[in-house]
C-alpha cells in the first residue's frame, strides 16, 4: 500500500491509499480519483516529505512546499473514496436492510424448510430470513417459491 498526497486544480490538499503506483495511474487517468471537498476530476500528486522520526529533536512536524521552507502542519483531510451518489446509495441499502430485518422473523439454516411449509400452508404466512446455499435457492425457485436475497450491508464486505 502507498499513500499519496494529492491536490486537485482548486488548490484542495487531501490524502488517499493506493495498491501501488500504478492503480493510482490507472484511477487517475479513468478519473476515478476526486477531490472530497469540490468533486474534481483533476487531481495530481502534491509534493510530499517523508516524516522520519529522530531522537535528537522534539516531536516536530514539519512540512516543506515547493521551494523547500518549512510550514505549518495542516490539518488532515477526508480520503475521497466515495462521491455523494454512492454514499447516498449505501445509505438507501442500509435502511432497506433495517426494514428487512425488523419487519422478518430469522429462522436462519432452516430457512428452506420453513419457505417450504408456508407455500404448502403448513406454517403461518410470514416474512421470514434465513441462509440458503445456492442449490436450495434454485431448488425453492423451481418450486415456485418465492424469495429475494437480502442485500448485504456495505460494512459487511470491508
Amino acid at each position: 500500500m502507498i499513500k499519496y498526497a494529492l491536490v486537485c486544480e482548486a488548490g484542495h490538499e487531501f490524502e488517499s491509499w493506493f495498491p501501488n503506483s500504478d492503480a493510482y495511474d490507472t484511477q487517475a487517468r479513468r478519473g476515478f480519483i476526486t477531490c472530497p471537498v469540490c468533486n474534481s476530476a483533476k487531481v495530481s500528486k502534491a509534493i510530499m516529505a517523508p516524516n522520519v522520526a529522530r531522537k535528537d529533536r522534539a516531536s516536530e512536524v514539519v512540512q516543506l512546499n515547493e521551494a523547500s521552507a518549512p510550514v505549518a502542519p495542516t490539518v488532515p483531510q477526508p480520503v475521497a473514496l466515495l462521491d455523494e451518489r454512492a454514499t447516498a446509495l449505501r445509505e438507501a441499502i442500509r435502511e432497506l436492510h433495517s426494514k428487512i430485518v425488523a419487519d422478518s422473523v430469522d429462522v436462519g439454516d432452516k430457512f428452506p424448510d420453513e419457505a417450504r411449509k408456508i407455500h404448502d400452508g403448513e406454517a403461518p404466512a410470514r416474512s421470514i430470513r434465513g441462509q440458503a446455499t445456492l442449490d436450495e435457492a434454485r431448488a425453492l425457485l423451481e418450486e415456485g417459491i418465492p424469495l429475494m436475497p437480502i442485500p448485504s450491508l456495505p460494512e459487511e464486505r470491508n
